[in-house]
């Protein structure tokens, strides 16, 4: 029977899953090399029948096992590795020891689950027809890693579906939550640079004082925003951050706006950009000033296939029942790189809530908090939830 004892065999490894996962959050590592995390997967999974893929530009990891039945599908499924450049708060047992590097967004807890999963379905190898792609990925934060495994050639031939999981500190414990089509937005970042001619500030008639004018850019690119684009095809833009002067009593040569842009369509995406363009000049030639502006393209958006999402509602009640599984009526304006995955292969990203079962999980800290947690009594859930996925397509495709 599909998943039999899967849930039971999940809560025994329990100790297991949790294990790696502390050991991987107390040594934090960022960007497209995670040495270190790299090795605690491949120790801890060193006793599976696996086939290990490694490429030049990442210490990312594809993980192989082949079926025992025979020649069949292909599935992917995805754990991010790397942590944020911020300090820790959590005051846990286990926490950063590394200064001004923390797993604020549970990367931890994916590849501990994704490991996890390994072992579940390892253990139903023989039953299992067509072959399973584990993703160890770094760099998703804002390195592009996904897509250098993929340029790598780490994942060819393309699987013919492709799931991962995210962890949610502050949704109810234990649910699952997706969506068809726009999951996550496409993020870009921006930097203006406004040129102005500084000079003495009790003299700014003899100067080009930039700072008003970036402060009025600020405030039009918000009205931009809702002026010129739909609502119903979200935008935003933020600034979030401002250079500008070196003394109190000195009128500075330029000013610096940075921030992001985040659309759901690519016809947005790209209007945007050339909105912020026209609005950063016209505003500062209207002052006698110029603007240079600057956009480096983030991750695209992420798609989730509807029948990868209907599969994935269908196997969290087959494996937890009715109630279980919640489909989400709006995007979430984040980013994830698991969409250069999503642009090649069919499949889904979803949701799984951490939050401590009883508690207000509402007003429980958020992802990118310093003072994030998660209640690991849900991983081995999310191990089980990946497996399942996993040895539900290989058996059935998207049904």
């Amino acid at each position: 029977m599909l998943h039999e004892n899967l849930i039971e065999d999940a809560r025994a490894i329990t100790d297991e899953i949790v294990m790696l996962r502390r050991a991987i959050h107390a040594e934090p590592e960022l960007g497209l090399h995670t040495p270190k995390t790299r090795d605690k997967v491949r120790m801890a999974l060193a006793h599976l029948p696996l086939e290990w893929r490694e490429g030049p530009s990442t210490t990312g990891l594809v993980a192989v096992l082949k079926g025992g039945a025979g020649e069949g599908r292909r599935v992917l499924l995805r754990g991010d590795m790397d942590a944020l450049p911020m300090p820790e708060e959590t005051g846990l047992d286990y926490a950063s020891q590394v200064p001004g590097a923390m797993h604020a967004c549970g990367h931890d807890a994916h590849t501990a689950m994704l490991a996890g999963a390994a072992e579940l379905l390892a253990k139903r190898a023989a039953s299992l027809k067509g072959e399973v792609q584990f993703m160890f990925q770094p760099g998703e934060e804002g390195y592009h890693g996904a897509r250098f495994m993929l340029d790598d050639g780490l994942i060819d031939p393309l699987p013919d579906a492709a799931f991962a999981l995210h962890v949610m500190p502050n949704a109810r414990h234990g649910l699952i939550a997706g969506r068809a089509g726009p999951l996550l937005a496409a993020a870009d970042t921006i930097e203006i640079v406004v040129e102005g001619n500084g000079g003495h500030a009790s003299l700014p008639h003899q100067t080009l004082d930039p700072v008003p004018v970036a402060a009025e850019m600020i405030l039009a690119l918000q009205t931009m925003v809702t002026r010129q684009f739909n609502a119903h095809d979200p935008v935003i833009v933020s600034v979030t951050c401002m250079e500008a002067g070196t003394a109190h009593n000195v009128i500075a040569d330029r000013a610096v706006l940075r921030g992001t842009m985040r659309t759901l369509s690519a016809d947005h995406r790209r209007r945007v950009a050339e909105s912020i363009e026209v609005l950063a000049a016209g505003i500062a030639a209207a002052h006698g000033l110029s603007a240079r502006v600057a956009i480096s393209e983030g991750f695209p958006v992420t798609v989730c296939d509807a029948r990868a999402v209907d599969f994935g509602a269908a196997t969290c009640e087959a494996l937890f029942g009715p109630g279980h599984f919640n489909f989400l009526p709006d995007p979430i304006m984040g980013a994830e790189d698991f969409s250069y995955v999503l642009e090649k292969v069919p499949g889904a990203m979803f949701f799984i809530g951490m939050a401590p079962e009883g508690d207000d999980w509402a007003s429980c800290c958020g992802i990118h908090s310093t003072r994030m947690t998660l209640d690991e009594t849900v991983m081995p859930r999310g191990a089980a939830m990946l497996a399942g996925l996993g040895e539900a397509f290989l058996a059935k495709g998207f049904g």
